[in-house]
C-alpha cells in the first residue's frame, strides 16, 4: 500500500501546484488593474483550471486515505 500512498501524495502535489498557479495568475491580473469586463474574462478562464486542480488534489488525498486504511 506504500505505492498507493506515495502516488496519492504525488497527485495531491500536482493539484496543489495547479491551485498555486491559479492564485498567482489571479494576483497578476489584479495588479494589472484591468477593466471590470477584462477581469471577469480572465478569472472566468481561470475558474475551470482552479476547479480541476482542486478535484485532482481531492482525488490524491482520497488515494492517500485509502492506502492508509488498507495498510
Amino acid at each position: 500500500m506504500q505505492i498507493l500512498i506515495w502516488t496519492g501524495a504525488g497527485v495531491t502535489l500536482i493539484g496543489l501546484l495547479g491551485l498555486l498557479w491559479c492564485i498567482i495568475q489571479a494576483a497578476n491580473a489584479k495588479r494589472e488593474k484591468l477593466s471590470d469586463e477584462a477581469m471577469r474574462a480572465r478569472l472566468g478562464r481561470l475558474m475551470p483550471i482552479n476547479l480541476a486542480s482542486l478535484s485532482i488534489a481531492t482525488i490524491g488525498l482520497i488515494l492517500v486515505i485509502v492506502g492508509i486504511v488498507l495498510a
